[in-house]
């Protein structure tokens, strides 16, 4: 197994600084144009993070993309969508011929919070490690979702106001909802790639927090998850580490702060109603684990909505 150190980038203002860009116009979404991006010296001896989505349409991408632990397919696609905590790696080709156009789409999961698509985006197929292929689009079926950028770009550059949010979600909810028609068209002459262990390991853990287990059994345990995987603790453990650089517990806790902000932002839940249903026996637990990893407690997280 290569051992590459893995980054982290933690803010989109801290993408738009690592690419030499200037600051988005507002901290949680953010649209860029791809040829003015600046790679980093070492992009192809580090494996990346993201705490965002990422939806672009790129050509001239001159670059081999792993994602997950599979090469991902550009040879005739141009669009494709990651998401947070997923781990890819650049590996630029030498003496590039043809040149970087298109953009990209970032989007924090905090800008969902509140709104439908925090519960919905998970569920698009294309954001996940099971898909490996770029997806191809005709000129109109392009011309559609640059339309829909062009309105969203036209959102962030107006005056923010209180209708701003939803007019942007309702613009990315379009988008996705066009990007599964065109993804299931490819689908139809094109073989699905088989599951890696990454895109197992989501599987198990969101079937999990979105069951009555989390309640009746608490948190999965890590040998309770590699379990299920088929393999040993000790190799989990060793594969997350070198790709993402987070233990199977950090990789539970994340999927438990996620399951926790959808209620707090979408349920009118007790805080301690909240800790009950996430398998916490204490609700302070619940509170100190939170806090720890949101940087705030769930209260004010909650509050910060209103």
């Amino acid at each position: 197994m290569e051992h590459r150190q893995t980054r982290r980038i933690k803010s989109i203002s801290e993408f738009h600084r690592l690419r030499g860009l200037s600051q988005p116009e507002h901290p949680l979404i953010s649209i860029v144009n791809y040829a003015e991006i600046q790679r980093p010296a070492d992009i192809c001896e580090t494996n990346w993070i993201f705490n965002f989505y990422q939806i672009s349409i790129k050509r001239g991408m001159n670059a081999k993309f792993r994602y997950g632990q599979q090469e991902y397919d550009f040879e005739d696609g141009v669009a494709f969508f990651t998401s947070p905590n997923q781990v890819f790696r650049i590996e630029p080709v030498p003496n590039p011929t043809i040149e970087r156009s298109g953009w990209i789409l970032l989007i924090h999961p905090d800008f969902l919070w509140n709104t439908t698509l925090i519960k919905t985006i998970t569920h698009y197929a294309f954001f996940g490690y099971s898909v490996n292929e770029a997806l191809w689009l005709s000129e109109k079926e392009e011309t559609t979702i640059n339309s829909i950028i062009k309105n969203i770009r036209a959102e962030l550059l107006s005056n923010i106001d209180k209708f701003s949010k939803q007019i942007i979600v309702s613009q990315i909810e379009s988008l996705l909802s066009y990007s599964e028609r065109f993804y299931n068209r490819q689908f139809i002459t094109r073989e699905k790639s088989n599951h890696q262990i990454l895109e197992r390991l989501e599987k198990v853990l969101a079937d999990y927090f979105d069951n009555s287990e989390l309640m009746l059994n608490g948190l999965p345990t890590v040998e309770f998850i590699a379990g299920t995987l088929n393999i040993s603790a000790k190799y989990l453990g060793s594969l997350l580490k070198a790709l993402t650089g987070q233990s199977t517990q950090q990789h539970i806790h994340d999927k438990l702060i996620e399951k926790a902000k959808e209620k707090l932002s979408t349920t009118n839940l007790t805080i301690s109603e909240i800790a009950y249903e996430l398998g916490f026996e204490h609700p302070q637990s619940f509170s100190k684990l939170f806090k720890a990893k949101a940087k705030l407690s769930p209260l004010k997280f909650r509050t910060s909505f209103k």
